[in-house]
């Protein structure tokens, strides 16, 4: 079981910029996959981004690309979503999520492919 606990998150106004952070032990597997996923009032678990530990390219879902970049530093084992010029719609709470194989990455972001979620966090863009 792969662990994970995130920071950040808060509030922020529109056009304002946050990180999260995503420490991750446990992996079995030196191919996996980490994901973040938002989860708004009244709404479905969305997946935002993904980043595998092998190299191939990042994904985004298309209301943050452009906007959002997801990173990873191994020598941390954590995982980084900087968020930029953020929406009142990105307001959510954000979860970090992990897979113990680098499959999940190679599709759209889709939460029963995660078996290994963090905490939570909530991010509130608003003036």
């Amino acid at each position: 079981q792969v662990q994970l606990q995130e920071s950040g998150g808060g509030s922020v106004q529109p056009g304002g910029s946050m990180r999260l952070s995503c420490a991750a032990s446990g992996f079995t597997n030196s191919d996996h996959c980490v994901a973040f996923f938002r989860q708004a009032p009244g709404k479905e678990r969305e997946g935002v981004a993904s980043l595998a530990s092998r190299a191939i390219t990042p994904w985004y879902t298309a209301s943050v690309r452009g906007r959002f970049t997801i990173s990873q530093d191994n020598a941390k084992n954590t995982v980084y979503l900087q968020m930029n010029s953020l929406k009142p719609e990105d307001t959510a709470t954000y979860y970090c999520a992990a897979a113990d194989n680098w499959e999940p990455c190679a599709i759209v972001a889709r939460a029963d492919q995660f078996p290994d979620w963090g905490q939570g966090t909530q991010i509130t863009v608003s003036s």
